[in-house]
């Protein structure tokens, strides 16, 4: 899976053309490049940590549905709870980036070992990816589905929205 060259754009625009339309991803199609891609990407960004408090760099990857890999790291602040975790910095680059679904996610602390993302992290993580999302756990690979299971999402809400209309 890789990132399309872009080509020559026409001379009134400097927005770069790319040569080809993103091939859809899905959890059938990790492989383990993919996974070593998102692994490096992962301890890319745990370089990138903000962390003069813990010392404690944590840095995440996720595949996103058209084959692009997003990153983010941990930012924290004197204030604690206005710390971000590396899976909302993840978050923002999706969707400052063009939005889109994640297939695959993967999360390192500072040397690089496999980290579970909390409670918190999960449930951000399932709103952008669903049950299908495989994260790299230190037991191994698992989709949202066994990570959280039963989890609460916007199809909750939209049903909630009807159920309430409905009885007006």
């Amino acid at each position: 899976m890789t990132v399309p060259e872009p080509r020559a754009s026409a001379p009134e625009s400097t927005d770069p053309v790319w040569s080809e339309e993103p091939t859809p991803v899905c959890p059938e199609d990790l492989s383990e490049g993919t996974w070593e891609l998102l692994r490096a990407e992962a301890k890319r960004a745990m370089t990138k940590a903000y962390v003069p408090y813990s010392n404690y760099p944590v840095g995440a990857a996720g595949l996103v549905d058209d084959g692009r890999i997003v990153g983010g790291c941990n930012i924290e602040n004197a204030s604690f709870g206005v710390t971000l975790c590396a899976e909302c910095s993840l978050l923002s680059e999706l969707f400052m980036t063009g939005g889109g679904r994640l297939v695959a996610f993967d999360c390192v602390d500072g040397e690089g070992n496999t980290l579970v993302p909390c409670g918190r992290c999960r449930q951000l993580l399932f709103e952008h990816g669903g049950n299908d999302l495989v994260i790299n756990m230190p037991s191994g690979r698992a989709p949202m589905s066994v990570v959280l299971p039963e989890a609460f999402g916007p199809d909750h809400l939209a049903s909630a929205r009807s159920d309430h209309e409905a009885k007006h």
